[in-house]
């Protein structure tokens, strides 16, 4: 055989292997919904597309703004968003009062992130020293809602404190500064906060209200019913690259805030990184140690409801919780 039949022979042997192996496979296109800005406890969804967990799990994610849950709930009911990130108590709402066709499917949050700030030598050490003390909070934060319940609890009512609403970036300064006794505010934003503190020459005490008694779940991740049935195959493909991404986040909380920050150039790593820490505490804590990861309980499901109802004045029965949660996206749901 001559030397150019060898490479005729060659050649259409590779067209035939080609041709056997078929064309490459298009990465199925997701739209993933945010609830809010870009941020550390948003980490999971930038390490998922930029350290290659969406990618290699066949996936082309793209990341859609969010102004709440409300909003995030809204979109992904309507079909503009596949999949994305809420508070479950705002889902379990949303389908008791309009029948929104969105689903749970996966836990993060497993404990609420609602808290009370305050500063060392003030006085207040638990939930019920907020007796009499002025508090801040901003207008819009979910914890208002919850707030009602956490003094009730406590053997308070609203009455009990002096409540002010304020933007959201004025918090932390009114409290270093003595304006008010203590602040309402997320756990996820207590390296914020103490780096404040630390700043103002004091230090942060931070009151959780699931230490209180307010046990519920929080941020979940959301999809709408649509997504989840017609296309069930690729919602449990990005289901798992972003329970990977998770872990990821939690065990490579340097590298993670580095992939918000290649997406998000505005936002400081070493603030992000805090806040991911932060919000890891809440994702990975005794209840992950008797449940895994992303799971619901079905008793802290139905607790949820119960105190979601309670809190926005909802018969209970207008919703079995169950209804809410697409268990069938995670491993020993």
């Amino acid at each position: 055989m001559s030397r150019t039949d060898a490479l005729k022979t060659l050649g259409l042997a590779l067209l035939a292997c080609a041709a056997s192996l078929g064309p490459a496979r298009a990465a199925d296109p997701v739209t993933f919904q945010l609830d809010w800005l870009p941020g550390g406890d948003k980490a999971p969804i930038y390490v998922c597309i930029k350290r290659n967990f969406c990618s290699e799990a066949g996936l082309d994610v793209t990341i859609a703004s969010g102004r709440g849950s409300t909003e995030a709930i809204t979109r992904l009911a309507a079909g503009a968003s596949d999949v994305g990130v809420s508070d479950i108590g705002a889902l379990m709402a949303a389908r008791a009062t309009e029948k929104v066709p969105v689903s749970a499917v996966m836990s993060l949050f497993n404990k609420g992130p609602h808290a009370f700030y305050t500063l060392k030598g003030k006085g207040i050490e638990s939930v019920a020293d907020i007796d009499g003390k002025s508090v801040a909070t901003s207008p819009f934060t979910s914890s208002n809602v919850y707030l009602p319940l956490v003094l009730k609890d406590a053997g308070l009512t609203d009455d009990s404190i002096r409540l002010t609403k304020a933007d959201p970036g004025a918090l932390g300064p009114m409290l270093m500064t003595g304006q008010v006794d203590a602040i309402i505010a997320w756990m996820t934003d207590l390296s914020r906060y103490g780096g404040q503190a630390e700043d103002a020459g004091a230090e942060i005490v931070a009151l959780p209200w699931s230490a209180a008694g307010l046990e519920l779940y929080s941020a979940s991740l959301i999809a709408s019913d649509a997504f989840l049935q017609e296309r069930p195959d690729v919602a449990r493909r990005f289901v798992e690259a972003y329970r990977q991404s998770v872990v990821y986040a939690r065990e490579n909380p340097k590298d993670a805030a580095a992939a918000v920050v290649e997406t998000v150039p505005e936002l400081d790593s070493e603030d992000v990184e805090g806040s991911l820490n932060d919000a890891m505490a809440l994702v990975f804590n005794d209840v992950t140690e008797r449940l895994p990861l992303g799971t619901f309980d079905a008793a802290r499901l139905a607790e949820t409801w119960k105190r979601v109802a309670a809190a926005q004045e909802i018969d209970p029965a207008s919703l079995d919780p169950e209804t809410a949660v697409a268990r069938d996206f995670v491993p020993g749901s």
